[in-house]
């Protein structure tokens, strides 16, 4: 069970910035993350409500620091 909480607190966070690094899109990161947490409750590895709501957690977070990142590109790019 601790290992499903682990994963649950950092993956998505991780396949966020990982799906958004690959396409150069935040959106297209984000759906594709979402997708696979819908998969992996459809197919039942998500049995308890509390656990999407970590996932949901990580997933907010990992989009907040794609934003970062963004920013600071911008931020070099117009220096």
């Amino acid at each position: 069970m601790i290992d499903k909480v682990l994963s649950a607190i950092f993956m998505p966070a991780l396949i966020m910035l990982f799906f958004t690094r690959i396409t150069y899109s935040k959106v297209v990161g984000f759906l594709l993350t979402v997708s696979l947490i819908i998969v992996s409750a459809y197919k039942g590895y998500i049995h308890l409500w509390w656990m999407v709501v970590i996932e949901a957690a990580s997933l907010t977070i990992g989009l907040y620091i794609v934003n970062q990142i963004e920013r600071k590109k911008k931020k070099k790019s117009v220096e």
